[in-house]
Order: structure tokens, then C-alpha cells, then sequence
């Protein structure tokens, strides 16, 4: 069997920043076994699978160790080469996804995902928080992931946190944020429970901390940047129980996968 798989930066405009993320398109499906052995293989922080419907596409992503329900970067990236590589003629795609339908909507070099809306509670800090980043913040919410708010932008940028301690928390991941200088706010994602200690852009953090910064800001649109090693800018707005997210992309490279099953 042979196929093709694309490799993309996410969230950039050039390569070696942003979030690569490896996007293989598909007729059929393949057996869940071969789509994560494949990103084990490739062990990106996912991978992306894709197969034409009646409506648009079904996408799938896998993390190094198992599927996922959202991902926003591999999306983005799912919808770039569909758009360039496969010459879709429309300007909005429809994905059906595990976290229900996704739209993309290309508009010059940019791609806007609409996402769903993730509000998060208070809740206290864990104290494998405190533990694994040597500090405390000033505030601590929770929904599908933990958002830890931390009131220095350079805090944020330089730590380095202990990723086994984040590892034995209960959530999908764990972000850490802040106000900042030059954005109006800036993030980081760990979840190495899900086999990607730090992320380099998560597009699916947006759906939490889009509604956290425009209650704390009072207002709807901004500008952030994620600020790992590679880092990536994003656009990103509230629209009722929605969450605009826009973002560019690269393509690093192509090639063939080919094995026998």
C-alpha cells in the first residue's frame, strides 16, 4: 500500500515555526491499528486522516499514542493541503469530526476555523501545579483541559516545567498564560499524558481561553502567540458559543508512505 502524506507547519507562514503536523489523505478508511501506528511513527504531535463525504471530509487525529477528539493546528493543516494540494474550489470545508462539524474558510493566505466555544470553571490549584512549575498562580480554571494564569509574561516564556509531575493530572493538558506586552495575551500547552510534553501551537486552547481573556478583558477579538520554542501567532475572536480561530501555513514537504499490511 501506498500513500500519500503531507507534512505542514500550522500557525506560520514559514517553515521550521509553527506546529508541524503530518496530514494523510484518504479514500477509505484504514484500520484505527495502521492510522496510529502510522503517527507513532511519524511522532508529531498528531496526525491527521482524511476522507471526502457527501458534505465535505471526516477527519480524524492521532497523537503518538491515541485519537483525539479535537485538534486545531492539524486541522488547519488538514484544510491547507485540501485547499493547495487538492485544488477544493469552495472557500468554506466542512469537516466532520469527533467534536461534531468544523468549518474552515480560507480567505487570502489565512484559514478560519469556527470551533465551539469551551467555557472553564474556578477551581483550586492542584497542587502537582504548584509542584511542577514552582510557582503559583493567580488563578486556576478547568474544563477539558486546565488553564493556570500566571501574572508575568516572562514567566511564562522562560519556565520549564516538570513534565512527569504535569503528566499525573487528570485532564487532557494543561495551559499556562498571561497578559502581554506586545499581544494581548500569550500561551503555552503541556500535555505529555497524550504523548506531546509541550505543544508548539494548539489551536484547540483557543476554545478555552478565547472566552477566559474576553471575560478578563472585556472584549472579543485578539492577537496571541504561543510562545514554545517554535512559536506561532494566532487571530482569534468570540462569536456567541463560538471561537473563531485564524492562523497561516507551509508546507515542509511531501512524500510516500508505503508498507505492506
Amino acid at each position: 500500500m501506498q500513500l500519500t502524506q503531507f507534512q505542514i507547519d500550522a500557525f506560520t507562514s514559514r517553515v521550521f515555526e509553527g506546529n508541524p503536523a503530518a496530514v494523510v489523505p484518504l479514500q477509505v478508511w484504514l484500520p484505527d491499528a495502521v492510522m496510529q501506528a502510522i503517527a507513532m511513527e511519524n511522532n508529531l504531535s498528531e496526525t491527521a486522516f482524511f476522507v471526502r463525504n457527501d458534505d465535505g471530509f471526516q477527519l480524524r487525529w492521532f497523537t503518538p499514542i491515541k485519537e483525539i477528539e479535537l485538534c486545531g493546528h492539524a486541522t488547519l493543516a488538514s484544510a491547507y493541503v485540501i485547499f493547495n494540494e487538492l485544488n477544493y474550489a469552495q472557500d468554506t470545508i466542512v469537516f466532520d469530526t469527533l467534536s461534531g462539524a468544523l468549518t474552515v474558510t480560507r480567505n487570502g493566505d489565512w484559514l478560519e476555523m469556527d470551533f465551539p466555544a469551551l467555557a472553564s470553571q474556578p477551581c483550586a490549584v492542584p497542587a502537582a501545579v504548584v509542584e511542577a512549575f514552582g510557582h503559583a498562580p493567580v488563578a486556576c480554571l478547568q474544563a477539558r483541559n486546565y488553564i493556570v494564569v500566571f501574572d508575568d509574561e516572562n514567566f511564562v516564556r522562560e519556565v520549564q516545567p516538570n513534565i512527569q509531575t504535569l503528566a499525573g493530572l487528570d485532564l487532557h493538558g494543561v495551559m499556562i498564560t498571561s497578559r502581554s506586552q506586545e499581544y494581548d495575551f500569550v500561551l503555552r500547552y503541556f500535555a505529555p499524558k497524550y504523548g506531546v510534553n509541550e505543544d508548539p501551537v494548539t489551536g484547540s486552547a483557543f476554545t478555552q481561553l478565547v472566552p477566559y481573556w474576553a471575560q478578563q478583558l472585556g472584549r472579543q477579538a485578539f492577537h496571541a502567540k504561543q510562545v514554545s520554542a517554535r512559536g506561532g501567532e494566532v487571530r482569534c475572536a468570540l462569536a456567541g458559543d463560538r471561537v473563531r480561530i485564524a492562523g497561516q501555513a507551509v508546507k515542509f514537504q511531501e512524500g510516500t508512505i508505503g508498507f505492506g499490511l
